[in-house]
């Protein structure tokens, strides 16, 4: 089906349904994992370069709207059903009230879900790959040869000598997918997921932390490409009057590589705890594909180029939403996570 037809079959299954049942079965038709506008979003790699911008704003407005008609729907339905129940049930207004506990979205998934909606509507898909890595994937697919101080013991959890590891980085299924594309099929993903290192847990540091990566690989890209792409993500974020600018950098795996700072949203550039009074804040890490790595995933270095970048999740969330200590994310403790919501509310405001 075409997206116009999509559109127009949506809306008028969402006018028939009349109880609650059958319009979560319709959520799940249209928004579910292998629903009609999810489905839509991984086709838009199918699409002509020229077309993508228009086709990802359509399946976005779809799905827009969508959800706007099912939260009115759903609304009205479960209005109706209160109102039968109160007209066929008696109530003892005079009864106490009980004070019921609810909860807050997880931050990092919240942030998580922001960056992937965003790449998913610049035709990136999202793709995962396995915690317990082989070494060359890990290491030396990206160009980090044996005998490399990332290497080190003291920084990779190590299970089977040294070739079976707890991967250090989600950059291992950027090559998994690379691979898969056999040095002929452009490559546009986001690889978010746990990945882990030695580390002493802090306020600011975690033997075990979630890392947002994108890759893209096609003919003729260059720096430019990824510093509109950071751009966007950024501004998605944390709002449409931040900056970003790159400085340089070092990493095995690209070349050139930055360092990826934004102007500060908190104090807009003049300087202020958040950014250490220089009115800037490091947020990524980032580069154009180091040919080594493009030649041994079987691309052509002289035919193909392309762009990585990756974000730690926790340290985006504790900026976003202006929380002090990583150790937070994890804590059981409800004193502390019950201020989640605040803090969401305040910064989207």
């Amino acid at each position: 089906m075409k997206i116009e037809e999509i559109k127009n079959t949506m809306l008028d299954e969402l006018k028939s349904i009349d109880d609650l049942k059958a319009l979560n079965d319709l959520r799940v038709k249209y928004l579910g994992k292998k629903g009609l506008i999810t489905e839509l979003n991984s086709e838009i790699k199918n699409v002509p370069n020229e077309e993508k911008k228009a086709f990802g704003q359509k399946v976005n407005e779809m799905r827009t709207l969508f959800q706007s008609t099912y939260d009115e729907i759903k609304t009205r339905l479960e209005e109706e059903e209160l109102n039968q129940k109160l007209a066929s049930e008696a109530i003892d207004i005079s009864l106490p009230s009980t004070k019921v506990s609810i909860g807050a979205p997880n931050i990092l998934e919240k942030l998580i879900e922001e960056v992937e909606e965003v790449c998913m509507s610049m035709g990136y898909d999202v793709v995962d790959g396995p915690e317990i890595e082989e070494d060359k994937y890990n290491f030396e697919m990206l160009n980090i040869p044996k005998g490399h101080p990332a290497r080190d013991a003291q920084d990779t959890f190590y299970l089977e000598g040294e070739e079976i590891l707890l991967r250090s980085q989600t950059s291992p299924v950027q090559v998994r997918t690379m691979l898969k594309g056999k040095g002929e099929v452009p490559v546009r993903v986001i690889c978010p997921g746990k990945t882990y290192r030695r580390d002493d847990d802090d306020a600011t540091h975690s033997h075990q932390f979630m890392q947002i990566e994108g890759l893209l690989v096609d003919k003729d890209i260059s720096l430019s490409d990824l510093k509109g792409t950071i751009d966007v993500i950024v501004k998605k974020l944390f709002g449409e009057d931040v900056e970003t600018r790159f400085r340089p950098s070092y990493y095995q795996f690209t070349e050139p590589s930055v360092e990826v700072d934004i102007s500060c949203f908190n104090c807009k550039g003049k300087g202020c705890n958040i950014c250490k009074h220089t009115g800037w804040i490091t947020i990524a890490g980032a580069g154009v594909v180091h040919p080594n790595v493009l030649r041994m995933s079987g691309y052509d270095p002289e035919v193909w180029s392309g762009f990585a970048f990756g974000f730690g999740a926790e340290r985006m969330a504790m900026l976003k939403y202006d929380i002090n200590d990583l150790r937070v994310f994890y804590n059981t403790d409800l004193r502390e996570v019950k201020h989640f919501d605040r803090r969401e509310l305040k910064c989207d405001d």
